[in-house]
């Protein structure tokens, strides 16, 4: 599998489904590569505007690859 398609629509109706204030998104990366690719950046930016406009927080975005992640508020991109 080369990508997977996420609906911020459906990740935010299970969100309220749930009565969270906070979200973490969480993926894998089977090609062992840490960075986001601009899919995922994209991604980031539409779910934290989207959850905003909920009052929900956006509080991380973690890719997992193998034993190592990326995160994207520890690299300050959220």
């Amino acid at each position: 599998m080369t990508g997977t398609v996420v609906d911020p629509k459906i990740v935010l109706r299970h969100t309220l489904e749930h009565n969270a204030t906070r979200i973490i998104l969480v993926h894998n990366h089977p090609s062992g590569n840490t960075r986001p690719s601009q899919q995922d950046i994209r991604l980031t930016q539409k779910m934290k505007h989207g959850a905003q406009l909920l009052d929900i927080e956006l509080t991380d975005h973690v890719i997992i690859a193998g034993d190592r992640h990326f995160s994207f508020l520890d690299e300050g991109m959220l």
